[in-house]
């Protein structure tokens, strides 16, 4: 389906804002998200900061976890090209900063530093095995913003993950926050693309940020299609891949020599280790399970594997996996 919109997809120049069908994707994801306005960007990554960007200044201080996506994972992108100091705080063990110490980093008045504008927050927290963090969790962040007249940013590339997790629209994972960035390319399907959402007068001024960074695309109509299927038919199916995620885990933790949680999986991310003794490191186990059995593992940290379920990966291929990770390690 997503195929087909993008060979009838009308096109324009979206630079100059004339795609018909990038305009109807962005008006969709702000309406999706409870904002007024969205922006079609190339990746999450670019969403984040073009997002960060609208909201800080050089020298200017962003607290965030010391775990996630922004900080960890985007080339140092808010401090190398905006001159934006990260002030980390630690999270939690599935992804949640504690509201004291994040009240703790805001800079005040204080000569020495910059001045404190932002607080950067993910859902469902990729880090931590893609937990989905409650909207009880963002009042108590926007209460702290709202204190220091800090602005709050969500990269929710995997934000539907977390709403269907929860049981909850997204807008509710949203309301607390003044701009999100999410992902059409992960869970929900797309090829590729992410929308950043806000208010009006931000996404306009985002705009122009966006091709600072060489975001205009053009007939960008064509990439904009696949974004409509995905948030036209792909977010209620996302319990499809939390459920194959959770047997995943269930027949994993089964093996001898691998360590799973079964009860901390919720969305689509399954995060497992190895036993001492195992004799074999993760990134040698993702090395012999693609080489001789073509699946691919991911290995973010030394102790670490990661398996993400999505459209094509259901019962049969979960079986597999298992399978042949058995056979890995034995």
């Amino acid at each position: 389906a997503m195929r087909e919109a993008m060979a009838n997809a009308r096109v324009g120049d979206d630079v100059y804002g004339e795609d018909p069908t990038v305009n109807e994707l962005e008006a969709l994801a702000a309406q999706r998200v409870g904002k007024e306005a969205g922006l079609f960007v190339t990746s999450g990554t670019q969403g984040n900061l073009v997002g960060v960007l609208g909201h800080a200044v050089r020298g200017d201080e962003a607290i965030l976890g010391d775990a996630s996506h922004v900080y960890r994972w985007e080339v140092g992108g808010i401090a190398s090209i905006g001159g934006i100091l990260p002030r980390i705080v630690p999270v939690d063990a599935i992804g949640r900063m504690d509201l004291d110490a994040v009240e703790d980093a805001v800079a005040g008045e204080d000569e020495h530093r910059g001045h404190t504008r932002l607080l950067l927050v993910e859902n469902s927290f990729g880090g931590k095995g893609g937990r989905a963090l409650s909207p009880h969790y963002f009042a108590g962040l926007r209460a702290i913003a709202d204190r220091h007249g800090l602005k709050v940013h969500l990269d929710g590339a995997r934000l539907f993950n977390a709403a269907v997790a929860l049981g909850v629209d997204a807008s509710q994972l949203t309301e607390h926050v003044d701009t999100v960035t999410f992902c059409l390319s992960k869970g929900l399907c797309a090829p590729a693309g992410s929308v950043l959402c806000g208010p009006a007068a931000f996404i306009a001024e985002a705009r122009r940020t966006r091709k600072s960074l060489g975001g205009g695309m053009r007939q960008a109509g064509i990439l904009a299609a696949a974004g409509i299927v995905a948030l036209n038919t792909m977010i209620e199916r996302l319990v499809e891949d939390h459920r194959h995620a959770r047997r995943l885990a269930e027949g994993l933790a089964g093996i001898d020599g691998l360590r799973a949680d079964p009860e901390g999986v919720e969305t689509n991310i399954v995060q497992f280790s190895l036993e001492p003794g195992v004799g074999l490191t993760p990134r040698e186990i993702c090395t012999r399970l693609a080489e001789d059995h073509e699946i691919w593992l991911g290995t973010d940290v030394d102790s670490l594997l990661r398996a993400v379920t999505h459209y094509w990966v259901g019962e049969k291929e979960v079986a597999r996996l298992l399978e042949a990770i058995a056979a890995v390690i034995r």
